[in-house]
């Protein structure tokens, strides 16, 4: 049994200060590494966490010629350090919103490329973002459907652009753009120079396919079924290098290839039965810690995509 902690209650901005420089050292892996990032001398850290571990009364780390590691009562305590690090990031940023004139960060996110006309209007929106609040700093990323969906719903974003075939329970989807995506190959591919009718469900079940890497929707997912599936690519300008590789036939909207289409570099196969609907959403956390911000990005959206 450890005898009480002397950590006072609340705690203290000193105790902040050493718990920064213990969540510091974990997160660079020893006292050396963070010397740099917090502008402090080795024997500084070594002494700041002496007193943290003799304030809490609690062994946080090992350290010596096996190098750092934390004990268990070490990683509960970061783990629990972290959350309340978020906490007053949460609180800094839900009081921020109370003020008339929006500051700080905004975050959007897309799960893949987008062709030129949506880059345009993408613009378009960021651009009436900073007529409205010029003191924002916009953050504009791409990331994984499944890291987009994570930062939406620990408030780290506050929009996400990418396709709601499978939606997440705290998360809402609106309609952004939705076209036709058809199945197609390159000049390199022996299908190139096949009329349609000659290219049979036989032929098409043995040709190497490029998966998607995502669910998608039903008339798609039926389609993908009676294919090859030997290669994965969860973006469309991957995909489009694996299909002009000319070894694989893969699915993509003609917005992303209309420049290989009129150049001839690639080709659509059966485009009246091969086809399947991409929607793309804009996506928002239902109840977002700085639902000011996200008010924004949706009105911008409004005006930038035409809804």
């Amino acid at each position: 049994m450890h005898s009480h902690s002397i950590i006072p209650k609340p705690i203290t901005e000193y105790d902040l200060r050493l718990l920064r420089i213990f969540v510091s050292v974990v997160e660079h892996g020893g006292f050396s590494a963070a010397e740099n990032t917090l502008g402090i001398t080795r024997s500084t850290i070594s002494v700041h966490m002496s007193n943290l571990e003799a304030r809490m009364k609690l062994k946080l780390c090992r350290r010596g010629r096996g190098g750092f590691a934390l004990t268990e009562e070490g990683q509960l305590v970061y783990r629990a350090v972290i959350g309340l690090f978020d906490s007053l990031n949460d609180f800094s940023l839900m009081v921020g919103t109370l003020g008339k004139e929006l500051s700080g960060e905004i975050v959007i996110l897309c799960a893949d490329q987008l062709d030129k006309n949506k880059q345009n209007k993408l613009a378009r929106c960021i651009e009436i973002v900073h007529e409205k609040a010029p003191n924002l700093h916009v953050t504009l990323d791409g990331d994984s459907i499944g890291n987009i969906e994570k930062l939406l719903l620990k408030d780290k974003a506050h929009v996400g652009i990418y396709p709601n075939f499978q939606k997440v329970e705290g998360l809402s989807y609106r309609a952004l753009t939705s076209e036709p995506i058809y199945l197609c190959c390159s000049k390199k591919h022996p299908f190139f120079n096949q009329v349609d009718t000659q290219i049979t469900p036989e032929d098409l079940a043995a040709a190497s396919t490029v998966h998607p890497g995502i669910d998608i929707e039903e008339n798609g997912r039926k389609q993908l079924s009676k294919l090859n599936l030997n290669a994965k690519a969860y973006q469309f300008d991957m995909r489009k290098t694996m299909i002009l590789s000319g070894q694989y036939l893969g699915y993509m909207p003609q917005s992303y290839i209309q420049e290989e289409l009129n150049m001839g570099e690639i080709r659509i196969i059966q485009p009246s039965t091969l086809t399947y609907q991409f929607d793309l959403s804009l996506v928002t956390k239902k109840a977002p810690i700085e639902p000011n911000k996200v008010e924004l990005l949706q009105q911008a959206f409004n005006q930038g995509f035409d809804l």
